[in-house]
């Protein structure tokens, strides 16, 4: 499936994750939520979820499906002159990386991610008030997303919006 055609009706994952936001404790709650759901919604064998951290330069993983790889804490310098943070933390666009070649120009630890087998991404910005305050980062197979995924994935990144916030406001 590599269509977003032919992806499943994403509303009722909507309905979840608002349901979550609902919930206690928070952010643990909504983003174990959005793990779900996108993963029902639009498909993901690597989720991760990262907070912009402007004061320390730095962005740092809150959330992810495969904590043993990736584990929450983990972060990453914000390099202005990246084309990731050049496409998805200034300019506020969702950036693919369509097949492995891709992916390996964009992550240092690519053969980690083949490892797990994803060879395709999607780095889908969180935004509040003009500002990208943090990433969806979505793995699959080669040539698993699309244009056509962007609607879908900007609702998961509303839907982010209050857990980024409550993380944000504990620095």
């Amino acid at each position: 499936m590599t269509a977003a055609a032919t992806r499943p009706d994403p509303a009722p994952h909507f309905v979840a994750v608002a349901a979550a936001l609902a919930q206690s404790p928070q952010p643990a709650t909504s983003l174990a939520a959005l793990d779900t759901a996108m993963a029902g919604a639009i498909g993901h064998k690597l989720f991760t979820v990262l907070a912009v951290n402007w004061a320390r330069g730095e962005n740092q993983r809150y959330y992810s499906n495969q904590p043993v790889a990736y584990p929450v804490g983990g972060s990453k310098p914000i390099q202005p002159d990246s084309p990731s943070v050049r496409d998805v933390i200034i300019g506020g666009k969702c950036r693919f990386n369509r097949n492995y070649a891709e992916l390996s120009e964009a992550f240092f630890d690519h053969e980690l991610i083949r490892s797990l087998g994803c060879e395709s991404s999607v780095n889908v910005p969180v935004r509040w008030n003009g500002t990208t305050i943090g990433m969806l980062n979505l793995l699959h197979e080669s040539g698993y997303y699309g244009d056509a995924d962007i609607p879908t994935l900007s609702v998961f990144a509303a839907l982010a919006v209050p857990a980024l916030l409550d993380i944000i406001k504990a620095w």
